[in-house]
């Protein structure tokens, strides 16, 4: 059952990096805050797609990964955290650039979203080594982006295989 999780007595709700990093507090919802965070990410990255293309995706990863980095440094250090599981700020940043790389299509976001999913919850290297060298909240965001780039290359690879085989 979901539930969720409080915030840090210094950071209110409506506070611009609680907000952001929690992307407006889904990261508060336990179990899975990654999965749910990058979950709620999709209406605003269907939209987004929709109106602007994969262009504009991107310049919104990039603005989210930008932003980000100050919101999940100042979540953490209010949580005393080095990765606070609330900031899924991370998550929206990375989910944008599979977004932004995969064909807008129902089939090749689902098989983005869960590719990123399965990245950043493993972990492979260079993900956990990157998550360790980084520390702030460049460090919360850099293994997501890096996890988002496993998942485009993963995806490619297997979008070419396919193609080889039918």
């Amino acid at each position: 059952m979901a539930r969720l999780t409080p915030l840090p007595p210094s950071l209110p709700f409506f506070h611009p990096a609680a907000l952001a990093a929690t992307w407006f507090g889904a990261g508060l919802i336990r179990p899975a805050p990654g999965t749910w965070g990058t979950l709620f990410a999709f209406p605003v990255a269907i939209l987004v797609g929709w109106a602007g293309g994969s262009w504009v995706l991107l310049f919104c990863s990039l603005a989210a990964f930008t932003g980000g980095v100050w919101a999940a440094g100042l979540f953490c250090r209010a949580a005393e955290k080095d990765d606070a599981p609330e900031v899924v700020i991370d998550e929206v940043a990375a989910i944008f650039l599979v977004l932004a790389a995969l064909p807008m299509t129902i089939a090749g976001w689902t098989a983005g979203f869960f590719l990123f999913r399965f990245f950043d919850i493993l972990k492979p290297w260079p993900i956990r080594a990157m998550e360790r060298r980084f520390k702030g909240g460049f460090g919360v965001m850099i293994d997501d982006m890096i996890a988002a780039l496993f998942a485009i290359l993963s995806f490619v690879f297997l979008d070419t295989i396919w193609l080889i085989l039918t």
